[in-house]
């Protein structure tokens, strides 16, 4: 499929904001006198032990991690009883067609992977430890993310909002495209991106600008009544769990300098009638 003249001005824009603001995520350039090709191996194997390593977590995960998902999926079934009215609200509501745009762009397939190769390209050519590292954490999280919410979207067979059906209508293993609702793939990607970004910078504000460009896609998918918003908190939930896992097995194979492990303590909390997600710098 060949590239808009908007989704090609799209990507400049991506990559300059991140040529622009490359000194600021990182403290100190670190360049290695490997050669690119060298470099190229060494990144493509992280990347494939860091998917390998994502998948069979599972396998090793105890009592505390059994904890947090089952803390997760009592959060979105107390969440899910409330799908069709903040859709409904979601839907009436008309918000500026330039942030519909951009969060449209922002999380398609399309643009995503040609920013990031262009985000690596520049930190392989210029034998940026740093910028590499970051790519490579994005690269092994994105992939692990897209394969399961695409077969998730399949296997579960959810209905979009605008399909005239309630929230729990699902059709499973179903090949439409009007009921793979769940979970939302620009969520995933804009989320795992934006977390992983936000990962490389100790001032706070700093993440927080990060999380707020991350937050455009998902929101603009609630506008557009494409997904519910069980499918955009889901989806937040597993990018981040899956940008963690890699960036603390990155962490501890030693593959990469970290000056020190950036990390996020992520907590449900219930009071009253409400539900929310804590994040703890």
């Amino acid at each position: 499929m060949l590239l808009s003249i908007r989704n090609i001005a799209f990507i400049f824009i991506v990559l300059f904001t991140f040529k622009v603001s490359a000194q600021s995520i990182i403290d100190e350039e670190k360049k290695d006198t490997s050669s690119t090709g060298r470099l190229l191996l060494h990144d493509t194997k992280q990347a494939i032990l860091g998917v390998k390593h994502s998948f069979t977590r599972p396998f090793h995960w105890k009592k505390k991690d059994f904890t947090t998902l089952g803390t997760v999926i009592l959060g979105a079934a107390a969440l899910s009883t409330v799908d069709d009215e903040t859709s409904a609200f979601f839907v009436r509501q008309k918000p500026p067609k330039l942030f519909q745009e951009l969060g449209t762009r922002f999380g398609s397939p399309q643009v995503y992977f040609i920013a990031n190769a262009g985000i690596y390209g520049y930190g392989l050519f210029a034998k940026n430890e740093n910028i590499r590292k970051l790519s490579v954490l994005i690269i092994a999280s994105s992939f692990t993310t897209g394969v399961i919410q695409s077969v998730s979207k399949t296997a579960f067979g959810r209905t979009r909002p605008l399909n005239g059906y309630k929230s729990n209508e699902f059709r499973f293993w179903s090949k439409e495209s009007g009921f793979h609702s769940f979970p939302s793939g620009h969520t995933v990607l804009s989320v795992t991106m934006s977390h992983a970004i936000a990962k490389q910078f100790d001032n706070t504000w700093s993440k927080i600008a990060v999380y707020s460009l991350g937050s455009v896609a998902p929101i603009s998918r609630l506008f557009a009544g494409a997904h519910w918003l069980t499918d955009v908190g889901l989806a937040t939930a597993l990018s981040i769990a899956v940008v963690d896992s890699v960036d603390k097995f990155l962490f501890n194979s030693k593959a990469y300098t970290y000056k020190k492990e950036k990390r996020i303590a992520w907590n449900m909390s219930f009071s009253g009638n409400q539900i929310g997600l804590i994040g703890t710098f």
